[in-house]
């Protein structure tokens, strides 16, 4: 071991070495105090929160579709005689009564019954004539009791034969002229015309010439993939919206279930009854619907301004007091509307800050 010459030299390294460790020691030893977070009496004011509530799980489905005419309340009008068509008095979407003239059709169809209706008339009284004249040749001792009750027969087959031809014309709306009447069977709007004037009609036509519906309560028709079939049940809670309504909501239920796939759609329809008192939806209205339903799962629920999503995680921030607030991160569920199901990080009776969550998840997390 070698030792400085110079004693001055070496009582002042060693003074030195001293120094440094005491200085090292005290600085160890020394702790630096931890800033912890306390909202303030202002941000106290302006900050809320929500209780976590457990609540049954409600789930949305979204479907396209279209608005129809309800089925049972609209009708097909038919010409029940050929010939051409003289007048055609209502269009396309007007609104009719029951009983409403909708168009006329020179027939000679209606002719012939109209000449039957005259040789019933004429029968009716060659038959009453005949009648007479027994009854007072019966009473002159002329004739006997049989002739006046054969003459009494007939009289009552003339008068049923006019009878029933005159009823024919009141069914199918016959006129003299050879004109047959088309009128409305029910009070609705015309939805489909198949008639122009002076078109001929053969009478032998299958096909209608006016569609009648009341669409004062309508049918909204959804489009259900098959892999969404399992989701739909009756009764579930509905809301549609058209195109041309975009923000109006009309509620129904589902009332129908067709358990059938359409071969061209590849899809199941549901049904939904809409009341339309306004005739607000139109009959082939494009259409969205939305159909929700609840569950029996219960899971915690939060309002969905709550959750901040960062860092491709999802998190909120739990108030204990205010000067214990804590992040946790949180797995959502689903959500409906403004309210988010939590699968895990949170329990029913914790408090999520709803208001300044942002400021303070900034504060504590940067």
């Amino acid at each position: 071991m070698m030792y400085s010459n110079n004693p001055l030299k070496f009582s002042l390294t060693l003074f030195l070495v001293a120094f440094l460790l005491i200085s090292c020691n005290r600085n160890s030893s020394e702790k630096v105090p931890m800033k912890s977070f306390v909202l303030s009496d202002k941000m106290l004011e302006t900050t809320q929160w929500k209780d976590v509530v457990e609540i049954p799980l409600r789930r949305e489905y979204k479907f396209f579709g279209k608005i129809v005419a309800d089925f049972n309340k609209s009708i097909d009008v038919f010409p029940v005689v050929g010939g051409s068509v003289n007048r055609v008095y209502v269009e396309l979407g007007d609104f009719v009564q029951k009983g409403q003239l909708l168009a006329t059709i020179r027939s000679t169809e209606v002719a012939s019954f109209e000449q039957e209706l005259e040789n019933a008339k004429t029968d009716k009284i060659v038959a009453k004539n005949n009648l007479k004249v027994a009854t007072e040749m019966f009473e002159g001792k002329l004739v006997s009791e049989r002739e006046v009750i054969e003459a009494k027969s007939q009289l009552e087959k003339a008068m049923a034969q006019l009878s029933r031809i005159e009823e024919t014309y009141r069914i199918y709306n016959m006129r003299s002229g050879a004109i047959f009447e088309v009128r409305s069977p029910i009070s609705g709007f015309i939805i489909q015309k198949n008639i122009n004037q002076d078109m001929l009609l053969r009478n032998d036509r299958s096909n209608n010439i006016f569609d009648i519906a009341q669409i004062d309560e309508v049918w909204a028709l959804a489009n259900v993939n098959e892999s969404e079939i399992n989701q739909v049940k009756l009764g579930g809670e509905a809301l549609v919206s058209t195109f041309s309504y975009p923000d109006t909501v009309f509620q129904g239920t589902v009332d129908k279930i067709f358990n059938i796939i359409d071969p061209e759609t590849k899809a199941m329809k549901i049904r939904v009854k809409l009341a339309n008192s306004n005739y607000l939806l139109k009959p082939e209205m494009r259409a969205n619907i939305r159909v929700r339903y609840k569950d029996q799962q219960q899971l915690p629920a939060i309002p969905s301004s709550a959750v901040i999503f960062d860092k491709s995680r999802y998190f909120v921030m739990v108030y204990h007091s205010r000067n214990e607030i804590e992040t946790r991160q949180i797995e959502p569920f689903s959500q409906f509307e403004d309210i988010t199901y939590v699968k895990s990080g949170l329990k029913s009776g914790e408090k999520v800050i709803t208001a300044n969550q942002l400021l303070i998840y900034d504060a504590l997390n940067d």
